[in-house]
């Protein structure tokens, strides 16, 4: 019996688009996907319908590496709206508490250490977190509102970047994966003794992809050279794996971690990089230019932990 040749052709790189407001991350994959008639395509990290900003999208080999982009830093930058809290927590959803106040400057200077380092946060109830077995956001349109758990979130920097006027402030958020805008917004704002949304969210940065990367989907559909989705917008798989320190391997090297073979971290003294943790780090490993597999050093070894 044979086997069904998989439809589209075969790619491999990242593509950054900047994503328009109004459309979810899949929306944008799927037709990111037929515009490239790619076999696979993924995304590393979703925004919301109401963000614009970095959708990283991963072809082929790239869709092993999501984990890792997901892993990384990301930079946002997000209008706080004071004044009215919305049951999904941005301006797409309906007012269902209002306010009065409006802190100033230093009310929200002296608020926002609490939402700094390892913090616990309640995500939106309009977020796609199972609990027992249904999505968070099918049973809130439901009238059947969830009762989320507190859960662990690293915020790296917060910052107070701009004050437009009483009923906006802006800020600027480094964090891990996982943490949610739209909370720390809610959160920021009855800690300043009020209720609020966020108006508006831009993703500035995912991992080592950044602003300067990224292409809005626009002239995506375009192409550069007049014909839609240009294999030349695309980036390398390795780039994804920018931050993850190299260790040049010899031919048989390679060869033996292809075959699933740990390396002796011994043999591989004097290439070993100061930044790479003997104890449970990871490491590409690297053939030319060309990543081989990611791999984790342990024991004194280093083991093959994904092939690419």
């Amino acid at each position: 019996m044979s086997r069904r040749k998989p439809r589209g052709r075969p790619l491999d790189g990242w593509l950054i688009v900047d994503k328009p407001a109004g459309m979810t991350s899949t929306d944008v994959v799927n037709r990111v996907r037929r515009l490239f008639d790619a076999q696979k395509a993924g995304h590393g990290g979703t925004l919301d319908p109401l963000a614009t900003g970095l959708l990283p999208i991963a072809f082929g080999a790239a869709t092993k590496t999501v984990p890792y982009v997901m892993d990384g830093t990301k930079l946002y930058r997000f209008t706080l709206r004071f004044g009215e809290a919305r049951d999904t927590d941005d301006a797409d959803g309906t007012v269902i508490e209002t306010s009065d106040v409006r802190p100033d400057d230093a009310t929200i200077e002296a608020a926002l250490p609490r939402f700094r380092g390892e913090i616990m946060q309640v995500p939106p109830i309009f977020s796609a977190i199972k609990v027992a077995g249904e999505r968070a956001y099918d049973m809130a349109r439901e009238g059947r509102a969830p009762v989320l758990e507190p859960r662990p979130a690293r915020v790296d920097r917060f910052e107070l970047i701009e004050r437009p006027d009483p009923d906006t402030a802006v800020f600027e958020v480094a964090s891990g994966k996982g943490v949610y805008m739209r909370s720390l917004a809610r959160d920021l704002a009855q800690a300043c003794g009020t209720v609020g949304h966020i108006a508006t969210l831009r993703r500035l940065r995912v991992g080592p992809f950044l602003e300067q990367h990224a292409i809005p989907l626009d002239r995506i559909q375009q192409g550069e050279d007049g014909s839609p989705a240009s294999a030349s917008m695309l980036l390398p798989v390795a780039m994804a794996l920018a931050d993850i320190p190299a260790i040049k391997l010899t031919e048989q090297e390679a060869t033996d971690l292809r075959h699933g073979q740990a390396l002796s971290l011994v043999g591989l003294m004097g290439r070993i990089p100061d930044a790479a943790d003997p104890d449970g780090g990871l490491v590409r490993a690297m053939l030319g230019t060309r990543v081989i597999s990611l791999c984790l050093l342990e024991d004194g070894m280093m083991k093959p932990e994904r092939t690419l």
